[in-house]
């Protein structure tokens, strides 16, 4: 599955010039191609600001548009720099519920010349779905997305 979307998000990549635009493509691409994605957004660091603003996603409305360094899964990835999988979002203490449906997270920075600046955040209702293979395909994306911003 993820060998078939690789080339799909290159195209996407490379059929437009507007990042806002392409990343709600790449968004709406994964929410809809991966069974185990129920939603999927980016987060971006806000300036200078300690903290992360909701940027283009796919999935239902959240109301955690803003999300302070440090805090939930996004938060503490905003900080350590290092890819986060959750199997189990119940089993974390530190945890912003986005939906009561959701059962397992994973996060991964978004690095432009060497600066986290932001995030890939995908939220699933399957336990435990994520895999080696779904960290290094969200590493894939955020390098094709690094590219045009």
């Amino acid at each position: 599955m993820f060998d078939a979307l690789r080339p799909r998000i290159s195209s996407i990549i490379e059929s437009n010039n507007d990042p806002k635009t392409i990343m709600q493509k790449i968004c709406d691409l994964l929410k809809s191609e991966v069974p185990h994605y129920d939603w999927v957004g980016f987060y971006f660091k806000n300036g200078d600001k300690r903290e992360l603003n909701l940027g283009p996603y796919a999935g239902e409305p959240t109301d955690h548009t803003t999300i302070p360094f440090g805090k939930g899964i996004c938060g503490q990835v905003a900080e350590s720099n290092q890819n986060f999988v959750v199997p189990d979002v119940k089993a974390q203490d530190n945890y912003i519920a986005c939906s009561i449906t959701v059962k397992a997270e994973i996060v991964v920075p978004l690095f432009v010349n060497g600066e986290n600046i932001g995030q890939i955040d995908i939220d699933s209702n399957t336990p435990n779905p994520f895999t080696e293979e779904d960290e290094s395909f969200l590493e894939f994306v955020n390098e094709e997305v690094a590219k045009i911003l």
